[in-house]
């Protein structure tokens, strides 16, 4: 199925602001209203905001291995931010507590625009969640390395670029004032995997 995804922008693209996607691969990028008569069948979404290349988290092993993201029923007890330390150490984590962590976390960083993760993992749970989430995992400064000019006051680091022929990879990102600006941008929209929308904001 065919989907063009429009947004306010595309980064690194002036003047247009849509992709189009067939089967986790992004087969063109153009402006919304070229595409919608060139491909009058595929579904459109419709994001406010600035379309980018997936987010790269490099500090993922110590966010997925080394801390716990608490279940929301056990908020009374625990809070809602991740627990590390003497605190992490008192759950007396076991795999099973690991597994569900690790995809409560994983939502988490999908909720930032995150579609790839630096690795490695050893814990065979957080590595078991990791992989099936289907999140790029990379190795450090090894691999995929953006075409795109990360924004150093945002520190924000893009995993790769949006290239036709690429994977479907990408977030998107509102922007105070409609600047347009990644510098500026605000919060996540939507996190879009492999064609998947594994993420949107309500």
């Amino acid at each position: 199925m065919l989907t063009i995804h429009r947004a306010d922008a595309v980064l690194g693209r002036p003047g247009l602001d849509a992709v189009l996607v067939k089967g986790g691969l992004i087969v063109a990028i153009g402006s919304a209203e070229g595409l919608t008569v060139t491909h009058f069948r595929a579904r459109v979404r419709r994001w406010p905001g600035l379309l980018t290349p997936g987010l790269r988290e490099p500090g993922a092993v110590a966010l997925l291995e080394a801390a716990y993201h608490p279940d929301p029923r056990e908020a009374d007890e625990l809070g809602t931010d991740p627990l590390t330390g003497d605190a992490l150490t008192a759950l007396a984590m076991d795999d099973t507590r690991w597994g569900h962590s690790t995809r409560r976390g994983i939502q988490r960083l999908l909720a930032r625009g995150n579609t790839a993760l630096t690795g490695p993992f050893t814990r065979p749970a957080v590595r078991t969640a990791v992989t099936r989430s289907g999140l790029r995992v990379r190795q450090p400064d090894t691999e995929g390395a953006s075409s795109v000019p990360s924004v150093p006051a945002a520190k924000v680091v893009y995993d790769g670029g949006l290239e036709i022929g690429g994977p479907a990879d990408f977030a998107v990102f509102s922007v105070p004032g409609r600047k347009l600006d990644p510098a500026d941008t605000h919060r996540c929209v939507a996190t879009v995997l492999g064609g998947r929308l594994l993420y949107r904001r309500a």
